[in-house]
């Protein structure tokens, strides 16, 4: 795909336009790669569902569904739990940062290879976090939060204390660590509260795990370009042919019809007769936001996804 197609495509997800609306040369390409899978986890001091849910990129109650367990069970230290976490990588950039918003996760790329991927947590709907091409243009370690006007009222509506500014600390919503991007007053960044993550809470901005954040601003620089996309249908096939599937809520309501995306995205790559319909349509409802397998390809029957 050319430059220009890639940021056509790009520019007419970050619109939230359903792809049904699209040309079929317009269509993203199928995803490659994928991320995370299935292990076993030891339930250390301190956890519960939601944390270790936010650390991994799984829903809660899907977590306890997934270990046959109650949402409301008591977890032990020592417990092991069943993870089971795969995501598809958007490959909307070649280089540097893609953020789906409605998947919650960062996918780091260089050459076109994923290298990292971090759940994230986001905007809540009354103050979504924006879309759009950005750099990170600044990396600071122990920012002093200097709080937006916006939220300075938000306080004064909700009778908190109102702050102007929060310095380096234990209460600094921004953690340790800080990557400012071009869009102003945004920035990549920790937090104090790591079960928010994976989560629609914050003010735009986006969270990372305190330690997914210290790698990630360990190998991110100045000038590294991302994408704030907005991609609730993910379709990829694998290099042994299987073929998987990842839905979303629309989470900022913008009217993406997902059984279509997934009709538009087959009949353009050639995968209509490979997939199991009844089972695409029991991933569009059921809405887990993992890659679950809804059908198989010959590798000589791939249209050069491969």
């Amino acid at each position: 795909m050319t430059v220009r197609a890639r940021r056509l495509v790009s520019a007419c997800l970050l619109a939230g336009f359903s792809l049904s609306s699209l040309a079929d040369e317009w269509l993203p390409p199928l995803s490659r790669q994928i991320a995370g899978g299935t292990f076993e986890y030891t339930i250390r001091p301190g956890d519960f569902l939601i944390a270790i849910g936010a650390r991994f990129g799984v829903p809660p109650e899907l977590l306890a569904r997934q270990n046959a367990i109650s949402y409301n069970a008591t977890i032990h230290p020592g417990q092991r739990l069943r993870i089971d976490n795969p995501h598809i990588a958007p490959p909307l950039l070649d280089d540097g940062i893609v953020i789906n918003i409605p998947q919650r996760m960062l996918f780091e790329f260089d050459a076109g290879k994923l290298v990292a991927a971090y759940p994230v947590g986001l905007g809540k709907p009354s103050w979504p976090t924006p879309q759009g091409e950005f750099e990170v243009v600044t990396r600071v370690h122990n920012k002093t939060w200097i709080v937006p006007r916006s939220i300075q009222e938000e306080m004064q509506r909700e009778g908190r204390a109102v702050l102007t500014e929060v310095p380096p600390g234990p209460d600094n919503p921004l953690g340790a660590r800080w990557l400012g991007l071009s869009m102003p007053g945004y920035g990549i960044h920790g937090t104090i509260a790591p079960s928010s993550v994976y989560h629609f809470r914050s003010h735009g901005c986006i969270r990372l795990h305190p330690d997914d954040i210290t790698e990630l601003f360990g190998h991110v620089g100045v000038g590294t370009s991302g994408l704030l996309a907005y991609q609730p249908v993910l379709l990829a096939v694998t290099a042994d042919g299987r073929i998987l599937l990842e839905v979303h809520r629309d989470i900022y309501n913008k009217g993406i019809d997902p059984k279509q995306t997934v009709h538009d995205m087959a009949e353009s790559n050639g995968l209509s007769q490979a997939l199991d319909w009844p089972r695409v349509d029991a991933v569009i409802a059921a809405q887990e936001g993992l890659a679950r397998e809804v059908g198989r390809l010959e590798r000589d029957g791939l249209k050069g996804t491969l």
